[in-house]
C-alpha cells in the first residue's frame, strides 16, 4: 500500500499541474511540478502514517475510514499550502493545489475501498449464492448484512429485509433494500426465489419468533437465527454467530437474573443433598449448586446411569469440590437414615418424584408411594437429622388437579406447609411447568416423530402449557431457597402458555418439512387426568400471593398436622393393600378440588390433519 500510495501521490500531482497549465510545461514549470512532487511524497506519507492509513484492514473499510481519508488528504494539502507560501513560489498557479486535493483524495479513496467496491460489485452478479432474507432491519439486522455483503464470511446473497417499522419500508441498508412487514413474508420468499431466512433480532420474544416461524409454514426455506441479546450483552456469543433454530428460542425467555451474592452465601461451604439428581431438573440443580462452591454436593437417585454420567461431567468441571452419588430410592428408610448420618446434609432438594401423568392415572398406588410417602419419609429424616432447610420440586399440576399425579403432589405440598410450622427445618415448595426438552416432555416426543416421519400427535387442538428451560428453573429454585422462611410455596414466573399444535407446527417448518405435505399432525383427545390449560394458582392463593423478581409466594390456609398424618398413613395402608379405588377416594377427600377425569380404554383420535 505504500508503493501504492506513492504512484497514487505523485500522479496526483502530475495530473493536477497538466490540468492547470492546459497540458503543456515550461521547463520552469517542470521544475517546480518536480519540488511539489518531492514534498508532496514527504509530507503525505507522513501525515497518513500519523492517521493510521496503514493500520486497517480493507476489508472492514467503512465510513469512519472515509472520515480519516479525507481528514489526512486535508491535512496533507494544508501542509503543501504552507511549502508553497514559505518557498515563495509565485510562478506556482493558485488552484495547483487545490486539484491536487481532489484528485488525490479520490485516487487514495479508491485505492482504499477497491476491495469494498469490488465485492459489492460481485454480490450483484454472483447469482449461485444461496438467496437470505434478513429478518429485522434494526442494529444488529444491518451488522449482518454488511457481514454478507461487504466481507462474506458466510456464502449467501442478501436479497432484502423484512421489518415491520413503517418508516424502514423501501429504505436501503447496505444497498439491500426493506421489502415489507412479517406478514409480507411468504409472498416475498416466493416471488425472491429466498432459500434462508435469518431472524436479526436479538431481543426478540418467543411470541415474536413463533409468529415469524407460523409465516413460513409449507415453505421450503431454512431459518436461522441470531444469538439472543443476552448473550451478545454477556459476552457468550457475537452477532455473527447465526445458528439453527432451536425450540429454547421458540420460548424466548429472558435471561434470569439472580442474586449471586445472597445464593452464594446461601450455598458456599455447605453440604447439599439433590434428590431424583439423574433427571432434567435434579441433575440442573447439581450444575448450577456446584457452581457456588458447595463444601459436598450428593446425588440420591435410583437411575444409577443418568447420575453415573452426570458425575463424570461434574467431577470434571470441578474435580476440586467432593462429589458423591447415592444409588437408592426415597422410600428405603434404612438407606435414608445411613446417607443423613454419613453425611449430614444441611441443604435438600427434593426433586424426586413420579411425573407422568397417564401412567400414573393407570398405577395410583406409584404415585402415593414415591410422590407422598417417599417424599413424608424424606421429610421426616431431614428433620431428625437436622437439615436446615428442604425443598421440594412441585408442579402446576398440583393446582386444581384432574390427575392421580397432580393431587398426589398437591397432598405433598399440603404435608410440607403443615410440617413447616412446628419444624426445625424450613420446608418449603417450588411450583412450576413443563421443562423444554426434558426427557418424555413433548418436544423430544416431536422431534422423534418427525425423524421417523410422523405423524405428530397433539392430544387436542386447544391445549396450552407453560414451559420455562432447566437452567432457568434450578436457578429460581435456588433463589427461592435461599430467601425462604419455610411454609411457603413459591410459584416460578412461567411467562404466557403456548399452544402445543403451534409448537408442532413450528417444529415441523424449522426441520424444513411441510405440514400435511411431509409430516402429518393427528389430534388424539387428552389423555387421563390431562387438562387443556394449566393453572399455578389455587383459588384460595390468588388474593395472597406477592411477587419478587419472577418469583411468587403463595400463602394458603391452615393445616392440620395431626389430620394430614392419619390421613397419609391411610393412604399408605391402601398402597399397601394396592386398593387403587380407595386411594382415589380417599385423595378426592383430602384434596377437595380434585375432579379425576375419566380413564379411557383407548384414545379417540377425532381429527387427522394439522387443518383444524
Amino acid at each position: 500500500m505504500l508503493l501504492v500510495d506513492l504512484v497514487t501521490i505523485n500522479l496526483a500531482m502530475y495530473l493536477s499541474f497538466m490540468i492547470r497549465y492546459d497540458w503543456q510545461l515550461t521547463p520552469q514549470i517542470s521544475d517546480l511540478l518536480v519540488f511539489f512532487m518531492l514534498w508532496a511524497t514527504i509530507i503525505r506519507l507522513s501525515v497518513f502514517k500519523l492517521f493510521g492509513l496503514y493500520q486497517w484492514s480493507f476489508r472492514f473499510a467503512s465510513f469512519c475510514e472515509a472520515i480519516n481519508v479525507t481528514r489526512a488528504v486535508l491535512a496533507g494539502s494544508f501542509a503543501l499550502i504552507a511549502v508553497a507560501f514559505y518557498s515563495k513560489s509565485t510562478s506556482l498557479g493558485r488552484s495547483v493545489l487545490l486539484i491536487d486535493f481532489f484528485i488525490c483524495l479520490f485516487l487514495i479513496g479508491i485505492s482504499r475501498f477497491f476491495y469494498r467496491i469490488f465485492v459489492k460489485f460481485q454480490r450483484f452478479h454472483n447469482i449461485d449464492r444461496p438467496r437470505v432474507l434478513i429478518i429485522g432491519a434494526g442494529a444488529a439486522g444491518a451488522m449482518v448484512a454488511r457481514e454478507l455483503v461487504v466481507f462474506q464470511q458466510k456464502d449467501y446473497l442478501p436479497v432484502g429485509f423484512i421489518d415491520d417499522f413503517p418508516t424502514k419500508r423501501h429504505t436501503r441498508i447496505h444497498g439491500i433494500r426493506v421489502l415489507g412487514t412479517t406478514d409480507d413474508i411468504k409472498k416475498i420468499v416466493t416471488e425472491k426465489n429466498i432459500q434462508e431466512l435469518i431472524i436479526a433480532i436479538p431481543s426478540a420474544s418467543g411470541k415474536v419468533i413463533r409468529r415469524i416461524i407460523s409465516q413460513c409454514e409449507n415453505l421450503d426455506v431454512k431459518i436461522k437465527i441470531l444469538p439472543s441479546l443476552n448473550q451478545i450483552l454477556s459476552g457468550e456469543k457475537t452477532v455473527n454467530e447465526i445458528r439453527e433454530v432451536n425450540p429454547q428460542d421458540l420460548l424466548g425467555r429472558e435471561k434470569v437474573q439472580i442474586n449471586n451474592q445472597e445464593v452464594g452465601d446461601f450455598i458456599r461451604d455447605k453440604v447439599i443433598m439433590v434428590t431424583g439428581a439423574g433427571g432434567t431438573i435434579g441433575s440442573e440443580l447439581c450444575r448450577q449448586i456446584i457452581k457456588f462452591n458447595p463444601r459436598r454436593l450428593i446425588a440420591y437417585d435410583h437411575n444409577e446411569n443418568d447420575t453415573y454420567f452426570l458425575e463424570l461431567e461434574l467431577k470434571k468441571k470441578y474435580p476440586y469440590i467432593p462429589f458423591q452419588v447415592v444409588v437408592g430410592d426415597i422410600k428405603d428408610i434404612g438407606l435414608l437414615k445411613h446417607s443423613f448420618t454419613r453425611f449430614k446434609p444441611q441443604i435438600v432438594f427434593h426433586s424426586a418424584a413420579h411425573k407422568h401423568v397417564p401412567l400414573m392415572e393407570e398405577n395410583p398406588v406409584a404415585a402415593v408411594k414415591n410422590n407422598i410417602i417417599g417424599t413424608r419419609n424424606f421429610m421426616y429424616a431431614a428433620e431428625h437429622y437436622g437439615v436446615e432447610r428442604f425443598v421440594m420440586i412441585s408442579s402446576d399440576k398440583a393446582v386444581n388437579p384432574t390427575s392421580v399425579m397432580g393431587a398426589s403432589k398437591r397432598i405433598a405440598e399440603m404435608v410440607i406447609q403443615a410440617k413447616a410450622k412446628a419444624a426445625r427445618t424450613k420446608f418449603m415448595a417450588v411450583r412450576f411447568g413443563n421443562v423444554i426438552g426434558s426427557s418424555g416432555s413433548v418436544v423430544p416426543i416431536f422431534k422423534k416423530q418427525i425423524e421417523e416421519g410422523g405423524p405428530l400427535t397433539v392430544t387436542h387442538p386447544e391445549v396450552k402449557r407453560y414451559f420455562m428451560l432447566a437452567s432457568e428453573a434450578a436457578q429460581l429454585v435456588i433463589e427461592a431457597a435461599a430467601i425462604g422462611k419455610g411454609g411457603e410455596i413459591f410459584i416460578l414466573d412461567m411467562g404466557e402458555q403456548i399452544k402445543i399444535i403451534d409448537l408442532a407446527k413450528n417444529l415441523i417448518t424449522l426441520s424444513g418439512l411441510e405440514i400435511d405435505e411431509d409430516i402429518e399432525i393427528k389430534f388424539t383427545g387428552l389423555r387421563p387426568g390431562e387438562k387443556l390449560m394449566e393453572e399455578l394458582l389455587l383459588d384460595i392463593e390468588n388474593d395472597q400471593a406477592t411477587k419478587y423478581e419472577k418469583i411468587f409466594i403463595a400463602q394458603p390456609k391452615d393445616l392440620d398436622l395431626l389430620e394430614l398424618r392419619r390421613d397419609v398413613k391411610e393412604l399408605e395402608r391402601m398402597a399397601t393393600l394396592m386398593d387403587e379405588g380407595a386411594i382415589i377416594n380417599k385423595m378426592q377427600e383430602m384434596v377437595s378440588n380434585f375432579k379425576r377425569k375419566e380413564i379411557f380404554d383407548e384414545p379417540t383420535i377425532f381429527v387427522q390433519s394439522g387443518k383444524t
